[in-house]
């Protein structure tokens, strides 16, 4: 229900988009999410956005990502500029959460995507 894609490999200070594809029915009405995870690392929540397209960042990566979602194509997007190379982890999408208030609970989500991975090198 969630797929995933634009990941890759880039260099520090390049840029990625993430796009995350969803069915109707997961897509309306929640809010969206991307989390990340790298290796040895626990999940962290990277950014969120509500139904009424209000958005939230985790601090390492204010002013830096942009999250959008685009309700005609069913879409959430990431943005990601200046990356760094702490930003490599596998992406993953997340959808189904009420509130955006509980956007940072693994909990809170109803469906994930598979991920994407994202390597960035110094």
């Amino acid at each position: 229900q969630l797929e995933e894609s634009g990941g890759g490999s880039v260099q520090a200070g390049g840029s990625l988009r993430l796009t995350c594809t969803a069915t109707r029915s997961t897509y309306s009405n929640y809010c969206m999410a991307w989390f990340r995870q790298a290796p040895g690392k626990e999940r962290e929540g990277v950014a969120g956005i509500d139904c009424d397209d209000i958005a939230v960042y985790a601090g390492p990566v204010k002013g830096r990502f942009t999250i959008s979602k685009d309700n005609a194509k069913n879409t959430v997007s990431l943005q990601m500029n200046n990356l760094k190379p702490e930003d490599t982890a596998m992406y993953y999408c997340a959808a189904g959460c009420r509130y955006l208030n509980t956007w940072l609970s693994e909990g809170s989500y109803l469906y994930w995507g598979q991920g994407t991975q994202v390597t960035v090198s110094s």
